[in-house]
């Protein structure tokens, strides 16, 4: 008869560097919405029917960006909490959020040379 090894389970120490470092990382996201939230706000109240379109093209990025920066940092400040060892990147979001973006110009420009 062979006995299994006992497992000890011992804390994680997490730093508190890292839950700091975690809400600079929102605050930038968010630092980010706020720029380009107020080039949407720009194009909404000084342009015409294309600015209202890139207007609505920017603001709907805005509120997924924000989505995504409330997501992230709660789930990696819950992983902090729990001293999960999973790791704390995402290549997946900014990503998307570039193709988002790149997207959004791209009609604002083709728009606008339709237009003249």
């Amino acid at each position: 008869m062979t006995t299994q090894p006992k497992h000890i389970a011992l804390p994680v120490r997490v730093e508190p560097k890292v839950s700091f470092a975690n809400e600079r990382t929102f605050l930038s996201w968010l630092h980010f919405t706020v720029i380009l939230g107020s080039l949407a706000i720009g194009l909404l109240n000084f342009g015409n029917k294309v600015g209202l379109i890139s207007a609505a093209m920017f603001s709907f990025v805005v509120m997924a960006v924000m989505i995504y920066a409330l997501y992230t940092y709660l789930c990696r400040a819950t992983s902090i909490k729990y001293g999960s060892r999973d790791p704390y990147d995402d290549r997946l979001g900014p990503t998307l959020i570039c193709i988002a973006l790149i997207i959004a110009i791209v009609v604002n420009f083709v728009l606008r040379f339709m237009e003249s």
